[in-house]
């Protein structure tokens, strides 16, 4: 079968067997798996915090499953990192600590014809099959959306709340969408892509900035009577997309932390805003099954669109273009159909 490897450093497209199953395990057929920034950050060394495995938001169809409960033929996604939730950062409300968290892994990844989907995730809650009228391309949007829910319930994000969010990547769109259907006032976007700017206007933003042209701190301020929002989301790796979130917030605001820093980033920033302003800073890493499972519904009962940010679908032979056109700007969500 094909599959999509990270080998030496670089990214390979080769044929490898199809997993041997052990007592537990589940083999999928992949249908879809969306290319995420975390992705892209590993096949360029910027992103540390697992292992090296490419693809982690499929969905398939069971091809075979040693467990009495997933039968063949079903339609499910797989969620790659599923942590133990008896050890100390689990029982603590820290989950996405665990230590089993990052070792569990599909394998080879969601880039591959058919993949493993390991005893530990399945009896933990990691497969959730998917309505009949929910497509795969929607299935491979219930790990990106999960971990938005996470993020913004740890903002807390409330009612009528003015919100801004910097970086309209795909998690980006999903923010503005998310935050809408949860009742935030005013959401502001900044961007410097003109194309995803504009998209972000037609999932729900009511403001757009370009940070190439507009004194996005200032501006924000102005459409916020002078205060800054309520919550800062920073989307992007940038560290300048973190300062404008710190520049940006109200007094006794949030700055939720969602996309990864780039490796080695450090700062210029005066600290002692915070403590004075009463900043919160929240980060929010990945996502556990309470919110793939909520993330699921919400795309099930309609309440977020997720298909229309599809923009570009590409086979796993085709992966390094696909790969540049989700850098390029002028994409939202690419796909990776088989």
């Amino acid at each position: 079968m094909k599959a999509v490897l990270m080998e030496n450093g670089r990214v390979v497209i080769k044929d490898v067997p199809v997993p041997k199953l052990q007592p537990g395990d589940v083999l999928v057929k992949m249908k879809a798996c969306g290319i995420c920034g975390t992705d892209i950050e590993k096949i360029h060394g910027q992103y540390t915090a697992s292992m090296p495995v490419l693809g982690h938001e499929p969905s398939g169809i069971i091809k075979e499953s040693t467990v009495e409960w997933l039968k063949e033929g079903m339609r499910v996604f797989a969620h790659h990192h599923v942590p133990d939730y008896t050890c100390y950062y689990c029982t603590h409300g820290s989950p996405t600590m665990c230590p089993m968290y990052r070792r569990t892994n599909l394998d080879p990844g969601g880039f591959a014809e058919y993949f493993r989907v390991p005893a530990h995730n399945v009896r933990n809650g990691g497969i959730l099959i998917l309505p009949d009228h929910v497509t795969f391309e929607e299935g491979a949007f219930v790990e990106p959306l999960a971990t938005v829910v996470r993020a913004q319930r740890r903002a807390g994000i409330r009612r009528g709340d003015s919100v801004l969010v910097v970086g309209t990547g795909p998690m980006g769109m999903l923010h503005i969408m998310l935050a809408k259907e949860k009742g935030a006032g005013e959401v502001i976007v900044s961007e410097p892509s003109e194309f995803r700017l504009n998209f972000s206007l037609k999932v729900g933003a009511d403001h757009a900035l370009n940070p190439k042209k507009d004194n996005v701190p200032e501006e924000v301020r102005k459409l916020t009577e002078g205060r800054g929002v309520d919550v800062a989301i920073v989307a992007s790796g940038a560290p300048q997309a973190i300062l404008t979130a710190l520049h940006s917030v109200r007094k006794g605001g949030t700055v939720l932390l969602f996309g990864v820093p780039y490796k080695g980033t450090v700062l210029d920033y005066d600290v002692s805003e915070l403590l004075n302003n009463e900043i919160s800073v929240i980060p929010s890493n990945a996502a556990v099954e309470e919110d793939t499972r909520e993330a699921l519904q919400l795309i099930a009962e309609g309440k977020i669109n997720v298909s229309r940010l599809v923009t570009h679908r590409f086979r796993i032979d085709e992966f390094l273009e696909a790969v540049k056109v989700a850098e390029s700007g002028e994409a939202i969500k690419v796909i990776i159909v088989n």
